[in-house]
């Protein structure tokens, strides 16, 4: 009997721990502060979309200027610049160099936690609404 209640509360403690699979991304500024270092994604999958033909990364990592007023965050426009692998980091070199002291933002879309329809199902995924994250840097 106690055996069997012992058993029954690990299952319940174990199979309520939340998965943990998203990367830690890490940014950093190189080059004087003139380019934005982005490490911590898995390199085959960095690898796939380099070899997208379409700019595949501004679709996944975009990077904005942060506004005085940070509830327009979602209303910026596209910091333009391009995107290239070196060893396994992602380097983000802006066609208008970064302004001293002012606050940008790496928007990072995670499209991987929402791959399957089992979100709609349980409600944590709505059509239109990925996730993600932003991550502020300075120049």
């Amino acid at each position: 009997m106690k055996k069997g209640l012992l058993l029954l509360v690990s299952c319940m403690v174990l199979s309520c721990t939340p998965k943990t699979d998203a990367p830690a991304i890490h940014i950093s500024l190189i080059d004087s502060g003139n380019t934005l270092k982005i490490t911590g994604l898995n390199y085959a999958i960095m690898q796939d979309v380099n070899r997208d033909s379409s700019n595949g990364w501004q679709n996944l990592l975009q990077v904005y200027r942060m506004p005085a007023d940070t509830d327009m965050k979602d209303y910026q426009p596209m910091q333009p610049g391009s995107y290239a692998i070196k060893d396994s980091a992602i380097i983000f070199k802006p066609d208008t160099p970064f302004a001293k002291h002012q606050l940008y933002f790496m928007r990072w879309y995670r499209y991987s936690s929402t791959a399957d329809i089992w979100g709609f199902i349980k409600g944590k995924r709505q059509p239109g609404k990925t996730p993600y994250t932003d991550l502020i840097f300075k120049q």
